[in-house]
C-alpha cells in the first residue's frame, strides 16, 4: 500500500472544506545529518481528532513540534489556510501546546500556571485570572485554584498543563503523550475528560501517543508512523460515533479497530529504515 495510503474497510472521515493544516514534502533534517522525518502529506481538518502513532524514535514528538512551529521543517511545507495572517503573510494560528510533563512553575499556584499564557499576552490580571479559573474548572480542578503543584498529584498536574493549554481558546490544541506516565485508572480518566471537553468546544487536537488502544479510544484518525526516517505509513479511520465510553472500550468494535491498528503499526515497524 503507498505511503499515507488507507487501510481497507476502516477508512477515514472525509475532510470538510479546507484544512485548518496542511503539510506537504515535509522533512527535518538535524545538522547531525539524521533524517528525522521524511515527506510527510498530511492534511488536518478543523474539528480533527487525529493521532500520531508510532514506536519511540519514529519522529511523532518532532512532527509535531514543526506544527506548532517550535521547530522548522528542513523542507517542504506547513501551510494554515483557515488561520488568520499578518500583514507580511504570515499565518498567526491559535495553538496549545501540552508537553509529555507538565512543566508547571514550583512557586505559582495552579491558577497563576494556568494563567501564565495570558499573564505573557498582557492581559489584565483580574481577567486573565477568571479565564485561568474557568480553564480549570472545565478539567475538573474548581477548588484547587490556589493549591501549589507539589500538593497536587501527576493527574492533577497534567490537568493544569492542559487548563494552560486550553486558556488562550485555542483553535488546534497539540499533545505530546500528556498521559505516557500516568497509571491507568488516571490515564482512562483524563482520556474520558478529554473527549468531553473537546466535543464541548470544537477544536482540532493533534495527539502524539504509542499506544494503540489509547489511539483508537480517542481519535476519529490514526497516522501510523514508521522510523528511520519517521513517515506515515497509513491511516485508519475509527467509525465509531462520539460520544465514547466504556460500552466502546469493551465493545468487539473496538477491538477489531485495535486489531487493525495493530497490524498497521506492526507493518510500519517492520518497514523500518526502508527507503
Amino acid at each position: 500500500m503507498p505511503e499515507g495510503g488507507t487501510l481497507a474497510g476502516v477508512p477515514p472521515p472525509a475532510p470538510p472544506g479546507r484544512p485548518l493544516v496542511a503539510l506537504q514534502g515535509v522533512e527535518k533534517r538535524y545538522a547531525t545529518g539524521t533524517l528525522a522525518v521524511r515527506g510527510v502529506n498530511l492534511d488536518i481538518p478543523r474539528g480533527e481528532f487525529l493521532s500520531l502513532l508510532g514506536p519511540s524514535g519514529c519522529g511523532k514528538s518532532t512532527l509535531l513540534r514543526m506544527i506548532a512551529g517550535l521547530i522548522a521543517p528542513s523542507s517542504g511545507t506547513i501551510d494554515w489556510p483557515a488561520s488568520p495572517h499578518d500583514a507580511r503573510g504570515a499565518a498567526q494560528p491559535r495553538l496549545g501546546f501540552v508537553f509529555q510533563e507538565p512543566t508547571l512553575l514550583p512557586w505559582s499556584s495552579a491558577l497563576s500556571n494556568a494563567a501564565l499564557p495570558l499573564k505573557l499576552e498582557g492581559m489584565p490580571r483580574s481577567e486573565r485570572e477568571d479565564r485561568a479559573a474557568g480553564a480549570l474548572a472545565r478539567v475538573g480542578l474548581a477548588g484547587f485554584e490556589r493549591t501549589y503543584p507539589r500538593a497536587l498529584s501527576g493527574g492533577m498536574r497534567m490537568r493544569v498543563s492542559i487548563a494552560r493549554a486550553l486558556v488562550t481558546r485555542p483553535d488546534i490544541l497539540l499533545m505530546d503523550e500528556p498521559f505516557a506516565a500516568l497509571d491507568e485508572i488516571t490515564r482512562f480518566r483524563l482520556n474520558n475528560d478529554l473527549l468531553e471537553i473537546w466535543q464541548e468546544t470544537g477544536f482540532t487536537v493533534v495527539f502524539v501517543t504509542h499506544s494503540v488502544f489509547e489511539s483508537v479510544y480517542l481519535s476519529r484518525r490514526i497516522a501510523v508512523m514508521a522510523a528511520r526516517p519517521g513517515r506515515i505509513e497509513r491511516e485508519v479511520g475509527v467509525p465509531a460515533p462520539y460520544p465514547r465510553g466504556e460500552a466502546f472500550r469493551t465493545s468487539a468494535e473496538y477491538a477489531a479497530v485495535c486489531r487493525t491498528v495493530s497490524l498497521a503499526l506492526g507493518e510500519a515497524i517492520a518497514h523500518r529504515g526502508a527507503a
